[in-house]
C-alpha cells in the first residue's frame, strides 16, 4: 500500500478518502516513516477553516520540519489584508522550488475544511507545485478540488475505502499477529465480511473477544468471535453506550432504525429538536458514524454498530422500535427517499405495504433509472398478488424493458391486457386506471416497434399513447414525447425532434423524472450540436444538469449520468479542441461499457470514444472501440430503439488513416448498399465514401457523391456535415489542381464553421488541405476563432499521426496490421472458456455473461483473460476472428 503513495511521473496529489477508523492517518504515517524525502505534516481541525489560519499553520508545518527561507512567506501573510493570500502562497512555492530535494506535505483530516477560499487556494497551490513536490491529503469525504482535471492529467493517486479495507488474509494476519488471536481462516473470513474490512470494527471484535477470554480465565485467544455477532453487540453496549450520556445513548437507540440519518429525519421520528447537535457530537467522537456528503448533512452508522443498536432497542421496548421504524418509513416516503423506505418495508416483511408503495411510486422509480431494484422488490411479493394487480404487472413490464430483457415482453403485455379485460368484465371500478395502463401498453409497444425498425407502427402507437394520456393523470407525457423525439430524429426531421424533446424535458420536470429529463435533454443537445448551435447545446446541458442536481442530489445514490448528454459534451469539446475536457465527460460513460449497458448506449459511447481517440491520433484505440461498436450494433440491433451514429463511416476513416483504402471501402460498402434510415447517418456514410474514393484517386466520382449532399445538408440545417462536405469537396478539387475552386469551398466551410465554433474538423483533414487553409487570407484577419484555428493548424502541421490522410501513403508506407497467422491452439479451451467465447459472440457484455453463467463478474474476467492468452489476442474482435480462423466458431458477423 505504501508504494501507492510514492512519487511517480506527473503525480501531484495522493488522495486518501475513507470514513473514520479506516486507517487513513496510519497509512500516511507509515509512508512518512518509509520515505526519505523531507515531509511536513499538518493535522487539521475545525478551527483551521479560515484561509489565513490555514496557511499560517501550513507554512509553520514546513518551518517546524526544517524548511528554511520562509521569512518572505510569513511576512506576506502578516501584511496581507483580507483573504487574498496569493502573494504568501507564491512565496511558499518559490521557496519549495529552491530546494534540491522535493518535499512532501501531509494534510490530515482535510474534511474539516469547508471554506471555499481555502479549497480554491489549495487547488492553485497544487497546480503550481515545483516538480517532484507531493501532497498527501487524508479526508473522510472527497474535497471540492478540481479532481476531474487532475485525474485526466494523471496527477492524482486515489485511495478509497476499498483499498484501505482489510482483505481476508490481512484480517487473519491482524488477529494473529497484532491481536495475538489464533483464529482459523473461516473465522477470520466471517469477521472480515461482517466488519466490511473496517480496521476499527475488527479491533472492536478483538477487544470483545479478549474481554470474553479474560472473563473465562483463558490465556490464549481462540474464540470465533464474529460467527453470530453477540459478543460484539455486548461490547458495543457495555464498552461504548455505557460511556456515553443518557441523552446520547437514547438518541443512538432511537435512530438505529434509520438506514441513513439527517437532522430533520431524526427530529421528526423522535418528535423533538436538537438532532443536529447530537449528530455533530457523534462525529466529533468518531462513534461509528460515516458522513455521506461534504456538508455534514447526511450520515450512516456502520452496519455492525447499527445492528447492535437495533438489537438493544428491540429488547428494551419492541413496540417503540416498531413505531420508530414506521415513522422512519413515512418520513422517507414523504420526503422523496422512496428507495430507502422500500428497503425498510422489505426488511419488515410487510408485503401489503410494499405492494401499495410500489403501485404508487414504482413508475417514477423505473423512469428515474431504478428499474433493476423495482424488479428485485417485485420478487418479494407473492406471484398471485402481482398477477391480480395490473399496475404491478405493468411495473414488471417496464422493468424488463429498461433492463433490455425484451424477449419476454410480448407475453407479459398480453397478460396485462388479459387482466384488464377480466376487470372490465367484472365491472371493476377503476376504469381510469385501466385507460392509463392501456396508454402504457401502447407506449411500450411503440418502443418495441422502433427496435424492429417499424417506424410507422411506432409513430402510430406513440400518438395513440399521447392521446390516451391526455385523458388521464398518468405521468408519462415526458416518456411519450421522448419517443416522438426519437422518431423525428430517426427521420432526420430535426425541427420536429427538437420540439418534441423540449416538451419531454418540460413534462419530465413536472413529472419529476430526472432520467427522462437527462436523456431527452442529452439527445436535444446532440441535435443542436450537429445543427451547428453549439452554444445553445452547451446552454441546454448546463440548464438540465442544474435542474437534476437541484432536485435529485441524493448522497446515497450515484450521480445520474445521461449517455446522450455526456456523449454530446464529449463531441462538443472534442470539436472545440479541448480534448482533456472532452475526455472528462467520456470517462463516466466507460464504466457503463465495462459493466454492461443497453446495446444502443453501448454503441453511442464506443462511437464517441473512438472519435475522441481518432482526434488524439490513437488510431489503434479508435479502431478497437469502433469495431466493438459495429459488432454490438449488428448483433443486438433488435434491442436498440434508435439508429446509432454512423459507426461504419468513422471506422472507414480510421482505416484510411492507416493507409488501407481497400479495408475502408469494404467497411463502407455495406452501409451504402443498405442506406441508413437516419439522414444524418446516410450523409455521414456518403462523406466517408467520398473520402475513400479520393484515397483511391477517383476525384470526379467523389465530387459527384458530395455535390448531391450539399443541398440536402443546407435544407435540413445539418451544418456540421455541411462543413465536412465542403472540406472533402475542396480536397477533391485540390487533387485536380483546381486550387481557386478549392479555396472558394474552404471559404464557405470557414463561414459555417465559425458560426458554430467548429475546429477539429479542419485539423483532421489532409496536410495538403490544411496548408491550403493556412494560406487563405481569411485566417489572417482579426478574430479569436480565426486566431485559435490558425494556431491549432500550425500545431498540427508536423504531427502526422493525429491527421488522417485523404490520399494513400506512398508504397511501403501503409501500416495496416497483419492478420494473425493460422495456427492451432497450444492449450485447448476449457468448457467454461468455450461457453464464454460463445456468449461473447452473441454480443453480451461481461456483466450479462456473468448473469447468464450464474458466476461473479470477476470470474468472467478471469475466463476472458485465459481465453485471450490461449488465442494470443488482446481484445474481443480479435478473439472472435481468431476463433473463426481456428474453427471454434462457424457463424459469420
Amino acid at each position: 500500500m505504501n508504494a501507492l503513495l510514492d512519487r511517480s511521473d506527473n503525480k501531484r496529489l495522493n488522495l486518501i478518502v475513507a470514513p473514520a477508523g479506516f486507517g487513513k492517518s496510519t497509512l500516511a504515517s507509515q509512508w512518512c516513516a518509509h520515505t526519505t524525502a523531507p515531509t511536513a505534516w499538518l493535522s487539521l481541525d475545525s478551527h483551521d477553516d479560515k484561509p489565513r489560519q490555514f496557511w499560517q499553520y501550513l507554512i509553520g508545518a514546513f518551518e517546524h520540519t526544517g524548511l528554511m527561507g520562509l521569512e518572505d512567506a510569513k511576512k506576506q501573510l502578516s501584511q496581507t489584508s483580507g483573504d487574498d493570500l496569493t502573494a504568501a502562497i507564491t512565496c511558499l512555492i518559490n521557496t519549495l522550488a529552491t530546494e534540491s530535494t522535493p518535499w512532501s506535505l501531509i494534510l490530515d483530516d482535510y474534511h474539516v475544511i469547508s471554506n471555499a477560499d481555502v479549497h480554491r487556494q489549495l487547488a492553485w497551490f497544487i497546480d503550481y507545485l515545483p516538480p517532484g513536490m507531493l501532497v498527501t491529503l487524508a479526508s473522510r469525504t472527497e474535497p471540492p478540488l478540481p479532481l476531474a482535471r487532475w485525474r485526466v492529467r494523471r496527477q492524482v493517486q486515489d485511495i478509497y475505502p476499498s483499498l484501505l479495507a482489510f482483505s481476508e488474509d490481512e484480517c487473519l494476519s491482524f488477529f494473529r499477529d497484532t491481536m495475538a488471536m489464533d483464529l482459523t481462516e473461516p473465522e477470520a473470513r466471517a469477521i472480515c465480511q461482517r466488519t466490511e474490512g473496517w480496521v476499527a470494527a475488527m479491533q472492536l471484535s478483538a477487544l470483545s473477544g479478549a474481554a470474553q477470554q479474560e472473563s473465562q480465565g483463558q490465556s490464549s485467544l481462540t474464540a470465533p468471535i464474529a460467527a453470530e455477532g453477540k459478543l460484539i453487540s455486548d461490547y458495543v453496549l457495555t464498552e461504548v453506550l455505557e460511556q456515553l450520556s443518557d441523552e446520547l445513548t437514547e438518541f443512538l437507540l432511537d435512530t438505529a432504525c434509520c438506514p441513513r440519518l439527517c437532522a430533520p429525519l431524526c427530529d421528526a421520528i423522535r418528535n423533538r429538536t436538537g438532532s443536529e447537535e447530537m449528530l455533530e457530537s457523534l462525529v466529533a467522537q468518531n462513534l461509528f458514524i460515516i458522513p455521506l456528503d461534504n456538508r455534514n448533512e447526511w450520515f450512516r452508522y456502520h452496519d455492525l454498530f447499527r445492528e447492535a443498536l437495533l438489537q438493544r432497542a428491540r429488547i428494551i421496548d419492541s413496540e417503540k422500535a416498531d413505531i420508530l421504524q414506521q415513522s422512519t418509513i413515512n418520513w422517507l416516503l414523504n420526503h422523496g427517499h422512496v428507495q430507502e423506505a422500500i428497503a425498510q418495508i422489505v426488511s419488515s416483511e410487510d408485503t401489503a405495504r410494499l405492494a401499495q408503495v410500489l403501485a404508487e411510486h414504482g413508475n417514477n422509480l423505473i423512469h428515474g433509472g431504478f428499474h433493476l431494484p423495482v424488479l428485485e422488490w417485485l420478487r418479494y411479493l407473492p406471484e398471485e398478488q402481482v398477477q391480480e394487480n395490473p399496475q404491478l404487472m405493468m411495473l414488471k413490464v417496464w422493468g424488463l424493458y429498461f433492463a433490455n430483457r425484451v424477449d419476454g415482453l410480448e407475453p407479459a403485455l398480453a397478460q396485462v391486457e388479459d387482466r384488464l379485460d377480466r376487470q372490465v368484465a367484472d365491472s371493476h371500478p377503476d376504469a381510469d386506471g385501466a385507460l392509463a395502463i392501456h396508454a402504457e401498453l401502447s407506449l411500450v409497444r411503440s418502443y418495441l416497434a422502433r427496435s424492429r425498425n417499424d417506424e410507422q407502427n411506432a409513430s402510430d402507437l406513440t400518438r395513440q399513447a399521447l392521446k390516451d394520456i391526455d385523458h388521464n393523470q398518468i405521468p408519462l407525457k415526458s416518456v411519450t414525447y421522448y419517443g416522438l423525439g426519437l422518431d423525428y430524429f430517426g427521420k432526420g426531421e430535426l425541427n420536429d425532434a427538437q420540439e418534441a424533446l423540449e416538451a419531454a424535458v418540460r413534462f419530465g420536470q413536472v413529472e419529476r423524472k430526472p432520467s427522462t429529463v437527462l436523456s431527452s435533454g442529452g439527445l436535444l443537445s446532440w441535435i443542436q450540436y450537429h445543427r451547428g448551435d453549439t452554444d445553445i447545446a452547451l446552454e441546454t446541458t448546463t440548464r438540465i444538469r442544474r435542474w437534476v442536481d437541484e432536485h435529485y442530489s441524493d448522497p446515497s445514490q450515484p450521480r445520474l449520468i445521461s449517455c446522450w448528454q455526456n456523449s454530446a459534451l464529449t463531441e462538443i469539446y472534442r470539436e472545440r479542441n479541448e480534448l482533456e475536457l472532452a475526455a472528462s465527460y467520456l470517462s463516466p460513460l466507460l464504466e457503463h461499457v465495462d459493466n454492461g449497458t443497453e446495446p444502443g448506449q453501448h454503441v453511442v459511447i464506443q462511437y464517441v470514444r473512438g472519435h475522441l481517440a481518432f482526434s488524439e491520433g490513437k488510431l489503434e484505440a479508435a479502431i478497437e472501440a469502433l469495431e466493438d461498436a459495429l459488432f454490438v450494433g449488428n448483433k443486438r440491433r433488435e434491442h436498440i430503439v434508435f439508429e446509432p451514429p454512423a459507426v461504419s463511416a468513422l471506422l472507414a476513416r480510421c482505416y484510411l488513416a492507416t493507409g488501407d483504402q481497400a479495408k475502408a471501402m469494404r467497411c463502407i460498402e455495406p452501409a451504402i448498399r443498405q442506406p441508413a434510415n437516419n439522414p444524418l447517418n446516410r450523409e455521414q456514410n456518403q462523406i466517408a465514401l467520398a473520402r475513400t474514393l479520393i484515397s483511391g484517386g477517383q476525384y470526379r466520382e467523389a465530387q459527384d457523391t458530395l455535390s448531391s449532399l450539399i443541398p440536402l445538408a443546407e435544407r435540413n440545417a445539418h451544418n456540421r456535415h455541411l462543413v465536412e462536405i465542403l472540406l472533402v469537396y475542396a480536397d477533391a478539387l485540390q487533387h485536380e489542381s483546381r486550387s481557386e475552386e478549392a479555396s472558394a469551398m474552404l471559404e464557405r466551410a470557414l463561414d459555417k464553421a465559425e458560426d458554430a465554433g467548429f475546429m477539429r474538423l479542419f485539423a483532421e483533414e489532409s496536410n495538403t488541405l490544411k496548408q491550403l487553409l493556412m494560406d487563405l487570407p481569411r485566417l489572417k484577419t482579426p478574430g479569436r476563432w480565426n486566431r485559435d484555428l490558425l494556431a491549432m493548424l500550425e500545431d498540427q502541421q508536423t504531427d502526422s499521426l493525429s491527421q488522417p490522410h485523404s490520399t494513400p501513403p506512398a508504397k511501403g508506407e501503409a501500416h495496416t496490421k497483419p492478420s494473425p497467422a493460422r495456427s492451432s491452439l497450444v492449450e485447448p479451451l476449457s468448457l467454461r472458456e468455450q461457453e464464454v467465447l460463445q456468449l461473447i459472440n452473441e454480443g453480451l457484455a461481461n456483466k450479462d455473461i456473468a448473469v447468464k453463467m450464474a458466476v461473479a463478474p470477476a470470474t468472467v474476467k478471469a475466463h476472458i483473460r485465459n481465453l485471450y492468452s490461449k488465442l494470443g489476442v488482446g481484445r474481443r474482435t480479435e478473439a472472435l476472428a481468431k476463433a473463426r480462423e481456428l474453427g471454434l466458431l462457424t457463424d459469420s458477423l
